[in-house]
């Protein structure tokens, strides 16, 4: 067991602790708990960890499906048979079930003829679909083990804490296990693990360019090699210095892994390009910061959009001048594109004006009658600000929902009621990721949830041009 744990911690930093309690509850030779409701944040490992895990189990089966696919019971109930028995539907065999289980009883039914010496795991994955199936489903799934005689556990995945979702009461017991999220120093360290395939993934795209192929300007071979020598040459420590760098702008917006990975190999790219030609040292930290800030910038507004193609596109070596404008005209392509509701428009810009202005300045800025201000030295010196220190560039705030909708209120010119179609609409910009949970993720509705809006200046520029509003005008920064 030992050795087992070890080298799964090995393939999953920072989630030994995890994997060992796992092992407690199926690798001891117990019976199997009947129901485990494992939760947390996206992006945490928790299904890859039990894909991992459960062939480590010697004789138990396991059967993954997801919730999603399995939109009836019919459908939900054969699935798990056929993967539990290891048939898959083909059109050899005419994409048939290996059973026919139309309802619970039958379901239950051909558990009672499986082998009852073999241990069995049910691994469901975005478990909160199962509210929506039919009233009895949860609570048989919780009690399997009871009503089919078997070693038999049924492991609950979802990003959503139990008690907001399964409320019933009468449900059988479930051991909850939540799964935390990374820190940054957890994302260094399992980021740190792809260095070397980072470092290839370099190498590849640096011969690419010996034809322009790349499309990139072409390099001759002499200082294609020369580069790739320099590549060779870079440390883990150079790596880890701009893991952090790239962190200490991206953690506060972002912190799922996937999205940080794949936007921390974009940049990595434009940070290595004056090491690699010569014109910075590797040890430079401050020149190197200079030359990728602006990389990171782009990247910074655009995370969750998947623009990786624009960016590098926007990003090649041209003049200043280009460059920008050709920015401003691939957001304003980005803003007339995305085709949301015109209430939707104005709840993303009364959330970047929550997220970019102290909630102190509310009433100055969207009250007509807020009275004067006196302008006193102190208040003069505070709004010299250099550019490192604006709002706008410090990175978004938290900001609660009744403040969001306060700003929503004061901002529109026509009076709108608030309706359940107004706050699917936030729904709507947390799903795509314009709106990220800060703390009391799931909570919109009693008004406890803090978010912040993750888009940047020049797009949220473009999205109220659309609508007619001015965004700079209603930023401290900007007076």
């Amino acid at each position: 067991m030992e050795s087992t744990v070890k080298a799964l911690s090995e393939h999953f930093p920072c989630r030994e602790k995890l994997i060992r309690q796992l092992y407690r509850f199926y690798g001891a030779g117990d019976p199997f708990p009947p129901a485990i409701y494992l939760f947390g944040h996206t992006s945490t490992g928790k299904s890859s960890i039990l894909r991992e895990f459960l062939p480590h189990l010697g004789v138990t089966k396991h059967a993954f499906l997801n919730a999603i696919e399995c939109y009836t019971n019919k459908i939900l109930f054969e699935t798990i048979i056929n993967r539990l028995e290891g048939h898959m539907p083909s059109a050899d065999n005419g994409y048939a079930s290996l059973v026919s289980a139309d309802c619970m009883r039958d379901f239950v039914g051909q558990l009672q003829r499986m082998d009852a010496e073999c241990g069995y795991v049910i691994v469901l994955e975005n478990a909160e679909r199962v509210r929506d199936m039919d009233h009895n489903v949860l609570p048989m799934l919780l009690r399997l083990p009871e009503v089919s005689g078997l070693n038999i556990s049924v492991v609950l995945v979802s990003d959503l804490p139990f008690e907001k979702y399964f409320i019933r009461t009468g449900l059988s017991p479930v051991i909850k296990v939540f799964v935390p999220e990374y820190s940054k120093k957890d994302i260094v360290v399992i980021m740190m693990e792809g260095f070397e395939k980072v470092r290839e993934e370099l190498r590849v795209n640096l011969e690419l360019m010996v034809d322009g192929s790349a499309k990139q300007a072409a390099l001759s071979e002499e200082e294609i090699e020369k580069r790739v020598k320099v590549l060779l040459d870079l440390t883990s420590g150079f790596y880890e210095n701009y893991l952090n760098i790239f962190l200490n702008v991206f953690f506060k917006v972002c912190r799922d892994l996937k999205e940080l990975q794949l936007v921390s190999f974009e940049c990595f790219q434009k940070y290595c390009e004056p090491v690699l030609d010569g014109s910075i040292a590797p040890d430079d930290v401050t020149k190197l910061w200079r030359h990728i800030s602006k990389t990171m910038k782009l990247s910074l507004s655009t995370i969750y959009m998947r623009m990786g193609n624009i960016n590098k596109e926007l990003l090649r070596p041209t003049s200043e001048s280009a460059e920008s404008l050709e920015q401003v005209q691939t957001m304003k392509r980005l803003a007339q594109n995305l085709e949301l509701p015109f209430y939707a428009k104005y709840l993303l810009i009364a959330a970047y004006l929550a997220s970019h202005n102290a909630a102190k300045e509310d009433k100055r800025l969207f009250m007509k009658n807020h009275g004067k201000q006196k302008k006193r030295l102190q208040s003069v010196n505070a709004k010299a600000k250099v550019s490192e220190k604006m709002a706008t560039q410090l990175g978004p705030k938290s900001f609660t929902i009744d403040r969001l909708l306060a700003i929503f209120y004061a901002i529109l010119d026509e009076k709108v009621g608030l309706t359940c179609n107004l706050l699917a609409q936030i729904s709507t910009l947390i799903h795509l990721k314009f709106l990220i949970f800060a703390s009391g993720e799931g909570t919109i509705m009693d008004g406890s949830a803090r978010l912040q809006c993750t888009i940047g200046m020049d797009f949220i520029t473009h999205i109220g041009k659309m609508v007619g509003f001015n965004v700079r005008q209603y930023l401290c920064d900007f007076f």
